[in-house]
């Protein structure tokens, strides 16, 4: 299971801009550190203005352009048709739907903001544009970037670590896949509500991860 789980990937209509390999890891390498930086830029945001903060559907298309601009051309932009989900039993929303989908989550996230924590809308954020999967390529590097800026906008600061939570995720997504599959699941289940009741064990993973993380941070300092 965990093979499959291994090379689990999208299909979509996509115009890739880069057929060399090595110039195209490159790109991704590059592209990577640039939305890490605009992660950064958001949260800093978040910060100087006392803990405000707005989820929008134009922050996630963002991330996206970050993540694959130079890449495809539809970076940036929701995806225009269906897509199919590799080693998934999940068939992600047509296209024509997934803008309105989009603004849900956002709005999901806006109105729990006060009353969640910050372990359960990163956990959202995570699943839910998993599920939606909105864009034509780099739909896991958004969700992990957006799930990551909503933990640190909700704690009001730029977490400190090493291994982040993304990192850890890149390294072994065995878990997290299987945390996105029973999100799925348990959104099925729930009647397709979404609520406290469809993520735990995504919330019971990006804890753990967060522990970690900040262990390797303590770690690094006093060692």
């Amino acid at each position: 299971m965990n093979d499959d789980l291994r090379i689990r990937h999208s299909e979509a209509e996509s115009a890739s801009l880069i057929s060399d390999p090595v110039e195209k890891a490159e790109k991704e390498a590059a592209n990577a550190l640039l939305q890490a930086d605009r992660v950064r830029d958001y949260i800093m945001a978040s910060i100087d203005r006392g803990g405000k903060f707005k989820l929008r559907p134009s922050m996630l298309l963002d991330l996206n352009r970050c993540a694959i601009q130079g890449l495809d051309a539809y970076a940036g932009s929701w995806r225009p048709g269906g897509v199919k989900i590799n080693k998934s039993k999940h068939t992600p929303p047509e296209g024509h739907l997934v803008a309105e989908l989009v603004e849900d989550l956002c709005d999901y996230v806006n109105e729990n903001w006060e009353r969640s924590s910050a372990i359960h809308l990163a956990s959202v954020l995570m699943w839910r544009l998993n599920w939606i999967h909105p864009f034509t390529e780099g739909n896991g590097r958004t969700s992990r970037a957006a799930s990551y800026l909503a933990l640190c906008a909700k704690e009001q600061i730029l977490l400190p670590g090493g291994y982040s939570i993304p990192e850890q995720i890149v390294e072994n997504r065995a878990p997290y896949y299987s945390a996105l599959e029973d999100g799925d699941h348990r959104f099925t289940e729930n009647g397709g509500k979404l609520n406290e009741n469809v993520v735990p064990k995504m919330e019971t993973l990006l804890a753990g991860m967060l522990a970690k993380q900040l262990t390797v941070r303590h770690q690094n300092a006093t060692s």
